[in-house]
């Protein structure tokens, strides 16, 4: 197949640093600030504790298991259906080890519904990590942890018919959830149970909102760990994060300031062009040496321009690598219709 030299920019070969060559040295400073953002962060983390905002659902943790402790029943959690092992799936096994740390010390018995194998043998290794690390590894039951089905609605009927025979006190849905998160949500709000959820997905959140006791919005499912475990690199990355986004919307804020004044200035040069150039705004028709007059006057307003504020500026694209030599294949011609093909079609 042939192939076409492009210079320096192609679509599908990426290359290291590409996503600052449109905005320079600006995107690289941008970048550089809010790194140095999170290491000073966790620096402070370790020497103090900084402040989280209180998370309701998080806090209703020990409410719910214990409320479970005393109803004699068990505790349910579901971490997402996540196939195979994700980011996602990583942080509801973390909240989920520490639901478990709680019920370990309350000899609260657990059930675990995984939805694929891949999770199901990392919720077993954590699960008896977890009884292991609070000293009472013989309360670790095989059966606590349980692969249901990899299919979507198979798996939504198994958990349901779990939370109905086992009458669970309270359940966690935490994770990557679709068009089940109501069917598990509304069976297990029959029963009476508390329910703590957050789903990654923006559409499926509603449900959970409507259905659920305590519902995990957004960035705070993603800042559970850190609120959890307390974790100094944890907590400082969140609040260094934290920053970072405070800077983005600074920076945002002014740049539509920046513009709507660099705009507004634009199209008063342009006017006091027109009008010193002898134009005539309630006049179609205007003078025979008027376009000679408005192009010179133009140039002057474009001079002025130049010397106005606007944040653009510092997104002035940086040059590529001299070393740079990137390729990019074209994509094949398609083949030209013979005559009258299309009147045979018909």
């Amino acid at each position: 197949m042939p192939v076409e030299k492009v210079g320096w920019w192609s679509n599908n070969i990426p290359q290291l640093g590409e996503q600052y060559w449109d905005t320079g040295w600006f995107g690289l400073l941008f970048t550089l600030t809010f790194v140095i953002f999170i290491v000073f962060n966790v620096s402070r983390a370790r020497k103090t504790d900084l402040f989280i905002r209180r998370v309701a659902g998080l806090n209703a943790i020990e409410e719910a298991v214990g409320r479970a402790t005393e109803m004699g029943k068990p505790v349910l959690m579901v971490p997402g259906l996540s196939d195979p092992v994700n980011a996602y799936a990583v942080q509801a096994i973390n909240i989920c080890a520490h639901v478990t740390r709680i019920a370990a010390k309350f000899s609260n018995p657990i059930i675990l519904c995984a939805y694929s194998a891949s999770m199901y043998t990392l919720a077993q290794e954590v699960i008896r990590d977890t009884y292991q690390s609070e000293g009472v590894p013989e309360r670790y039951d095989l059966d606590s942890v349980r692969y249901i089905s990899d299919r979507q609605f198979a798996f939504a009927a198994g958990v349901s018919g779990l939370i109905l025979r086992e009458q669970t006190a309270a359940t966690f849905f935490l994770g990557e959830f679709y068009a089940e998160s109501l069917i598990f949500a509304e069976t297990a709000n029959s029963i009476g149970a508390i329910q703590v959820a957050s789903s990654t997905e923006a559409t499926q959140t509603p449900f959970f909102i409507a259905a659920c006791d305590y519902v995990l919005i957004g960035d705070e499912f993603y800042a559970a760990s850190a609120y959890l475990t307390r974790e100094p690199v944890m907590v400082g990355s969140l609040v260094g994060q934290d920053w970072a986004k405070m800077t983005a919307i600074a920076f945002i804020l002014m740049g539509v300031a920046s513009q709507s004044i660099f705009v507004s200035s634009k199209a008063k040069l342009t006017e006091k062009a027109f009008l010193a150039a002898g134009g005539n705004k309630l006049s179609k028709e205007q003078s025979a040496d008027f376009k000679d007059k408005f192009k010179a006057e133009t140039k002057t307003a474009k001079e002025e321009e130049t010397k106005l504020f606007n944040i653009q500026k510092f997104f002035k694209p940086g040059p590529p690598p001299e070393d740079l030599d990137m390729q990019r294949e074209k994509l094949p011609q398609e083949p030209e219709a013979a005559p009258g093909a299309a009147g045979a079609n018909q």
